[in-house]
C-alpha cells in the first residue's frame, strides 16, 4: 500500500488512521477502499460499547447497523419516496466511519469539527481510491444528501437510524438483563421521528418494550 498522510488528532479520545495517499493506479487504489470496507465489520457502535453492554461486540457493528436499515427502508409502504435510493443512502450514510470511526458527542468533538472529519474521509474514499469515478460520485451525493437532511428521503433515512439505534436497544435489554439503564437512547431516538410510518414502527416496538418490561417485573415478584 503506498505511504499515507499524516494522522488527524482533535481535542478527543481517539487517534485517527492516516488517510490513503493514492497511488495513481485505479486498480490498486480501487482494492484499498474495498479493504477499508472491511472496517466496518469491525468497527463497534460507541454507544453500546460506552454503556459496558456485554455482548455489544457481537450485536453493534457499524456494518450491522446500516444493514438492518437498509432492509427497513426496503420495508416502507410509502409510494412517493424513491426507495432505491433510501437503500443506497442507508448503506453509505455512516461509510464515512470506516475511517473516523462511531464518533459520539460525548467525545469532545463540535458538529463542525466531527463533519470536518467525515467530509474529509469522504474525499479521500471518492478521489483517492476511486478516483472521482461514476461510482464514486453517486456515493458523495448520497452521502452528503443525507448529510444535508433536506430532503424527503434524507429525513426518512434519518428517521429509520432512529428507529434502528431504538431496535437494538430493546434487544439489548430484551436479551441481556444486566440492569443497565439504556433510556436515554430511547429518550434521543423514538420522540423525534418525524416520518408516520416509521412513527408508527416506533409505537410498536415502545408497546413491545413495555409488555416485555411488563413480564419481566412479574415474573421477578
Amino acid at each position: 500500500m503506498a505511504d499515507s498522510k499524516s494522522v488527524n488528532v482533535f481535542p478527543s479520545k481517539r487517534t485517527f488512521p492516516p488517510l490513503y495517499s493514492p497511488t495513481g493506479e485505479e486498480s490498486i487504489d480501487r482494492l484499498a477502499f474495498f479493504h477499508v470496507l472491511e472496517r466496518l465489520k469491525t468497527q463497534k457502535r460507541t454507544g453500546w460499547v460506552d454503556h459496558n453492554i456485554p455482548n455489544s461486540e457481537r450485536l453493534a457493528f457499524i456494518s450491522d447497523h446500516m444493514y438492518r436499515m437498509a432492509m427497513l427502508a426496503m420495508c416502507s409502504s410509502v409510494p412517493n419516496l424513491d426507495i432505491p435510493k433510501c437503500v443506497m443512502m442507508c448503506i453509505v450514510h455512516d461509510l464515512a466511519e470506516a475511517q473516523v470511526g462511531d464518533i459520539t458527542p460525548h467525545e469532545g468533538l463540535t458538529k463542525e469539527e466531527k463533519l470536518k472529519l467525515e467530509t474529509e474521509a469522504m474525499r479521500n474514499f471518492v478521489h483517492d481510491m476511486l478516483h472521482s469515478s461514476p461510482a464514486a460520485q453517486r456515493i458523495y451525493a448520497l452521502w452528503k444528501e443525507y448529510e444535508d437532511g433536506q430532503t424527503s428521503e434524507a429525513k426518512f433515512v434519518k428517521d429509520l437510524d432512529r428507529f434502528e439505534m431504538a431496535s437494538q436497544g430493546k434487544t439489548f435489554e430484551y436479551e441481556e438483563r444486566h440492569g443497565v439503564n439504556l433510556q436515554g437512547f430511547f429518550d434521543s431516538s423514538l420522540p423525534w421521528i418525524q416520518h408516520p410510518e416509521v412513527s408508527s414502527w416506533g409505537e410498536s416496538l415502545e408497546l413491545e418494550r413495555q409488555q416485555l418490561n411488563s413480564t419481566n417485573s412479574t415474573a421477578n415478584t
